[in-house]
């Protein structure tokens, strides 16, 4: 078995996509949403591009068998994917892999992580020295009845121009922006929703009825946002917002009033930090 830097190609994007299917097609939760084939290819490239000491590839046999991509922003190191296809588990690609990205991670004081609910990936990463938190997801058809007066915080779509806004409030939350990441989301969530006044500011991306990623600089004004968003979802899409740990129950009674149901999802992990609060992580970018 050998290990390589995964190409900025997309013969690599593919085999990552190819991969990361095989090795999820059994271990993904019921009701679970993937992120969707255009925005997996694009974003093994972008990290191909941002991040290449910290993206390896495994292969046997000339066939990748494994794969891991992470992200370093500002100090926090962030793996985004780690799978194993079935036929190669057990044999110690996974750890392998992860001590490889690990690398990418030197001198980050931060690290942050969100993974299914796998026995496997809690071992793995608390070994890398993730506190790993258990989080739930919300599901369901949005009940507009439950949806409250917006009162006084306005919610407008943002763009580029508001990436320093996106910046401070990262910074603010979890000390790392995103950096070139905004520049990804931008391009293929379906929209960017901006809170700014005199009470805090915040973002919030929406694709279709999932809630991506949210950040806020205080509980009234995420709950604000993610009301807003979950207005947005299209009648007759199911809506979904993941990987709320204990720390967003600001979240979790923002779902409830609108009907949808907790489930179990996984854990975040972290190190060096908290979990960011308000804060719901969009998973491959945190």
């Amino acid at each position: 078995m050998i290990l390589r830097p995964v190409r900025d190609t997309a013969a690599d994007a593919e085999a990552v996509r190819e991969l990361t299917a095989a090795a999820l097609a059994d271990d993904a939760p019921a009701g679970s949403a993937p992120d969707p084939t255009p925005l997996r290819l694009a974003g093994t490239r972008h990290l191909a591009r941002t991040d290449p000491g910290g993206c390896w590839l495994a292969e046997s046999g000339g066939e990748p068998v494994g794969v891991v991509l992470s992200i370093r922003r500002e100090g926090l190191w962030a793996p985004s994917l780690l799978a194993v296809r079935p036929s190669a588990r057990g044999k110690g690609v996974g750890r392998l892999l992860l001590e490889r990205a690990a690398a990418h991670s030197k001198g980050c004081l931060r690290g942050m992580v969100c993974a299914a609910d796998s026995p496997a990936a809690a071992r793995r990463y608390r070994l890398a020295g993730f506190t790993l938190h258990p989080a739930m997801g919300l599901a369901g058809r949005v009940d507009r009845d439950g949806l409250l007066d917006p009162g006084d915080i306005p919610v407008h779509r943002g763009n580029a121009t508001h990436r320093h806004l996106l910046d401070s409030v990262d910074r603010r939350l979890r000390g790392s922006a995103h950096g070139p990441d905004h520049e990804l989301m931008l391009g293929h969530f379906e929209e960017l929703l901006i809170a700014d006044a005199l009470a805090g500011s915040g973002y919030c991306y929406r694709d279709g009825g999932v809630v991506r990623l949210l950040a806020a600089t205080s509980k009234r004004i995420a709950a604000r946002l993610l009301r807003e968003a979950l207005a947005r979802v299209p009648d007759g899409v199911e809506a979904r917002v993941e990987y709320l740990t204990a720390e967003q129950e600001w979240a979790l009674d923002v779902g409830l009033e609108v009907g949808l149901t907790p489930r179990s999802r996984g854990f975040v992990g972290v190190r060096g930090m908290r979990p960011p609060a308000p804060y719901l992580p969009s998973g491959a970018f945190l």
